[in-house]
């Protein structure tokens, strides 16, 4: 089967635009850098690359007959909200299970930003202690029986639409917009830069980026920046997805290790907890482009590709594509973080 053959939902305004960071290259002295703009890519709920994966999971979970999607995150998952969006959007019923993922001292942290948006979108929001892992969860698992136990059919979401037998098909498909976007653009992206965590988004990439290389396309990098902090679980992770989506999208040939390309240095010790390179990579962002990032995924990979681009590791004469997943709504839980405005290096034209 190709990608065309699955079913989609249509959940976004269509392809996400692309543009390019003219200040932050000129700035960091190297590579062309562009951004491809999931963060603006659907009207529901602020959009975010969870809402790309969905398209393909609720084909299925109509199929089955599903009343009420069920997941799990952090209490500022980006992927929760994304799901009780859609949720509404069907008018679905909405289960979502919020664990303690990050031991941050925001006194609001379970109130605001991503969580408060669920609330208001009508989702059951049960708070757990628990800790954070990408592995299935015995309160996942109880949230799904006990929707069940009260009659509901539930449809299952795994955390970040990840470790789901689909999950992989949304940003294969991302790919595949990428080179239709470049056709028009005249340009080629010849490395990918994406956050990688729950792997799915990255994975997706990798296998829909082999099946263009295979049908005759030109070769390209994609560099996942780890961003989770349990880096060996991550990498096994982004793996198998990538591995299963080629299966499914026939991609006609085994993916190789080196295309499993996910690179540690800017996590940090613990999920979600920034370090200096994440804020001075937001505050660089936003101070060069006007583009908002947020402290626990875009901050880590913007920092990784700064850091990639000033080294030489991508060469001067790279064109690089820079995928912004969204998330800024967690912005809220860090605001102690930003109090103050603080400059970062020599802003070009100064």
């Amino acid at each position: 089967m190709s990608i065309a053959d699955f079913p989609r939902y249509p959940l976004t305004f269509g392809p996400s635009p692309v543009h390019e960071l003219k200040r932050l290259g000129a700035h960091l002295g190297g590579a062309n850098i562009w951004a491809k703009r999931e963060d603006v890519s659907s009207g529901l709920a602020y959009g975010g690359n969870k809402v790309r994966k969905l398209e393909y999971l609720v084909p299925e979970a109509i199929a089955q007959g599903a009343d009420t999607l069920v997941s799990i995150g952090g209490y500022q998952s980006n992927h929760t909200r994304q799901v009780a969006a859609v949720a509404a959007h069907l008018g679905m019923a909405c289960v979502l299970v919020q664990e303690k993922w990050v031991d941050w001292p925001d006194s609001v942290n379970d109130r605001v930003g991503n969580i408060m948006l669920s609330r208001i979108m009508g989702a059951e929001v049960r708070l757990d202690e628990a800790g954070f892992d990408i592995g299935f969860r015995d309160s996942w698992k109880q949230a799904i029986a006990d929707v069940e136990e009260r009659g509901g059919t539930p449809y299952a979401i795994p955390a970040g639409a990840s470790d789901h037998p689909l999950g992989g098909l949304g940003f294969a498909n991302w790919a595949f917009e990428v080179a239709q976007q470049e056709e028009q653009l005249g340009v080629f992206f010849d490395t990918v830069v994406v956050c990688t965590v729950t792997g799915s988004t990255h994975a997706g990439m990798i296998a829909g980026f082999a099946a263009l290389e295979a049908a005759g396309g030109r070769p390209r990098t994609v560099i996942g920046i780890d961003a989770s902090a349990t880096l060996d679980k991550t990498r096994e992770q982004v793996g198998r997805i990538a591995r299963r989506t080629a299966e499914l999208i026939d991609v006609g040939r085994d993916l190789r290790d080196d295309e499993i390309d996910v690179r540690e240095g800017w996590a940090g010790d613990l999920y979600g907890i920034p370090v200096q390179s994440t804020l001075d990579a937001i505050r660089l962002t936003g101070q060069l482009e006007g583009v908002i990032l947020d402290p626990v995924y875009e901050g880590k990979s913007m920092a990784g590709l700064i850091d990639l681009v000033r080294d030489g590791t991508i060469p001067r004469d790279s064109t690089v594509l820079y995928a912004h997943l969204g998330g800024q709504q967690a912005l809220n839980a860090y605001s102690a973080l930003f109090t103050t405005t603080q400059r970062v290096g020599q802003r070009v034209g100064e």
